[in-house]
C-alpha cells in the first residue's frame, strides 16, 4: 500500500514527544502480548510458538509504526515491514481476525499510556489537580486523536492488503495448475499441456510416496484452536519439502497426509547426492514436530495411479500393524502386502489368532513385540511391564496358538496372522 511520506513534524506534549511512553517497544510489546493472551480470545487459542513469535512480532512492528507516525519520520519503511510481516503470517496460517484483534487491543493500551502520561505532566502526579492545558498541547492532543484514526487505517489496510495478496499468491494460477497437474498424473490423465503451463518437465519415472501425518499434541488441547495448529503443521511440512526437494516435487497434502511425486528412479532417493528418502522422512517429521510414516513405490510415469494406490495400501497396512513411524518400501513389505489380498489364505491366517480373543493383553504384547523388531526391553517399556512378563506372555501365546513366537517358523505364521487379521473384518 502507499503511505503518505510527506514531511510531518512530530507531536509533542509539554515539550516532550507524544511517543515517549511507547519508545521501549520491546518491553511494551511483551507486556501487551501478555495482556492479549489473557483478554483477547483468538490470541489465547494460538500455539505457544505463535504467541511468542508471530503475535509478538506484529505487536512490536505496530508499535514501531505508531512511534514513527507520532514522530513524523520513517513511516514508509515501517509500513513496508508491517506488510512483509503480514505476508509471513498469511503463509503461517495465523488468522487475520487474530491479527486485527491484537492491533486494536494494542491501540487501547497505547492510547491509554499516551493520555495518562500527558495528564500526569499537568497534574504533577496528583490525581486531584485541575488540568489547564496550553493551546499548543491542546492542538497536539487533538492532532494525536486524529492521528490514532489514521494509524488504525494505515495498519489495518497494510495488514489486510498484504495478507490477502499473499493468500492469492499461495493459490495463484500457477499453484492451482501444479495441483491440477499432480491430480492429472495421479488420475492417469494427459498432462503435457498442463506441464507446459506450469513450466515443469514431466519425468520418465517417479517415486510415489504416501504420507501419514498424525495430529500434533496441541491439536487436542481444548485451550488452543486445533485448526490453526494443524494448518501451521502442514505449512511447516510444505516449507521443508520445498527446501529439501525444490520445485520438481509434486504434492497433494492435507493436515493428515497425502501423496508426493518425486522424480527419479532410485527408491532410496540417494542418487546424485540427493537427499535420501529415510532422511527426508526424518526432516519432514522434525518440521511437523510429529513422527511421520511414509511408504514409497517407484514406477514409470504412466503407471503412477496404480503405484499411488499401492503406496496407500502399504501405508494403511503399516498403520494397522502399528509399525514404528518412518519410511517403508514395497520391497520390504511385499510378503505382508500379498497377505492383505482377499482369498482363503488370508482368511485362514486371520483365524490363527482367534485363541487370543479372550486375552487382549497377549494380543497387545504380540503386536508391540513384532512392531518393535522383537526387542524385549522396548516391548516391556512400552507396555509398562517387566521383561519377564513379556517372556511369560510370549510363551502363553505359543501355547494358545500352537506357534512359538521365539522360533522363526512360529514367528512367521504369527506375523502373517497379524497382517491378515487386520483386514479380516473389512
Amino acid at each position: 500500500m502507499t503511505v503518505d511520506s510527506s514531511a510531518r513534524s512530530g507531536l509533542t506534549v509539554s515539550g516532550r514527544p507524544m511517543s515517549s511512553p511507547l519508545q521501549d517497544v520491546w518491553a511494551l510489546s511483551r507486556q501487551m502480548v501478555g495482556h492479549f493472551v489473557e483478554n483477547v480470545a483468538p490470541c489465547g487459542t494460538l500455539p505457544g510458538d505463535a504467541i511468542h513469535g508471530d503475535v509478538t512480532t506484529i505487536t512490536r512492528t505496530c508499535l514501531e509504526l505508531a512511534v514513527s507516525m507520532l514522530d513524523g519520520k520513517d513511516i514508509p519503511e515501517k509500513a513496508e515491514r508491517l506488510e512483509s510481516a503480514a505476508a509471513q503470517w498469511a503463509r503461517e496460517g495465523v488468522p487475520i481476525d487474530t491479527i486485527h484483534h491484537a492491533i486494536h487491543e494494542g491501540f487501547k493500551i497505547g492510547l491509554e499510556l499516551v493520555v495518562t502520561s500527558a495528564a500526569d505532566k499537568y497534574r504533577g502526579g496528583g490525581a486531584d489537580t485541575v488540568l489547564t492545558v496550553s493551546l499548543a498541547d491542546y492542538e497536539s492532543l487533538i492532532g494525536g486523536a486524529k492521528l490514532v484514526v489514521e494509524m488504525l487505517d494505515t495498519m489495518t489496510a497494510a495488514v489486510s492488503q498484504a495478507y490477502v495478496r499473499e493468500l492469492r499468491a499461495v493459490v495463484s494460477e500457477h499453484h492451482t495448475a501444479v495441483h491440477t497437474l499432480t491430480s492429472a498424473l495421479l488420475g492417469g490423465h494427459p498432462t503435457s499441456t498442463m506441464a507446459r503451463e506450469c513450466g515443469i518437465e514431466i519425468a520418465e519415472r517417479y517415486r510415489v510416496l504416501a504420507l501419514s501425518i498424525p495430529p500434533h499434541p496441541e491439536e487436542s488441547d481444548p485451550m488452543l484452536d486445533a485448526k490453526v495448529v494443524a494448518r501451521r503443521k502442514l505449512r511447516r511440512v510444505q516449507a521443508e519439502l520445498a527446501t529439501r526437494c525444490g520445485d520438481t516435487v509434486l504434492s497433494l497434502l492435507s493436515v493428515d497426509g497425502g501423496t508426493l511425486l518425486i522424480p527419479g528412479d532410485d527408491p532410496d532417493g540417494a542418487e546424485s547426492g540427493e537427499t535420501g528418502l529415510d532422511e527426508l522422512a526424518a526432516q519432514l517429521s522434525h518440521a511437523a514436530r510429529v513422527p511421520i510414516t511414509a511408504t514409497v513405490v517407484a514406477t514409470d510415469t504412466a503407471d503412477i495411479p496404480a503405484a499411488a494406490d499401492q503406496a496407500h495400501d502399504l501405508l494403511d497396512m503399516v498403520t494397522r500393524l502399528q509399525s514404528v513411524p518412518g519410511m517403508y518400501r514395497f520391497d520390504d513389505l511385499a510378503l505382508e502386502y500379498q497377505l492383505t489380498r482377499p482369498g482363503p489364505g488370508r482368511e485362514y491366517l486371520g483365524s490363527l489368532l482367534d485363541p487370543l480373543d479372550e486375552h487382549p493383553e497377549l494380543l497387545a504384547t504380540l503386536q508391540t513385540h513384532i512392531a518393535h523388531n522383537l526387542n524385549r526391553q522396548r516391548t516391556a517399556r512400552l507396555l509398562h511391564v517387566h521383561t519377564n512378563t513379556v517372556d511369560y506372555r510370549l510363551k502363553r501365546i505359543g501355547q494358545l496358538t500352537g506357534f512359538d513366537p521365539t522360533q522363526a517358523s512360529g514367528l512367521w505364521y504369527l506375523r502373517s496372522a497379524l497382517v491378515a487379521r487386520t483386514y479380516r473384518t473389512n
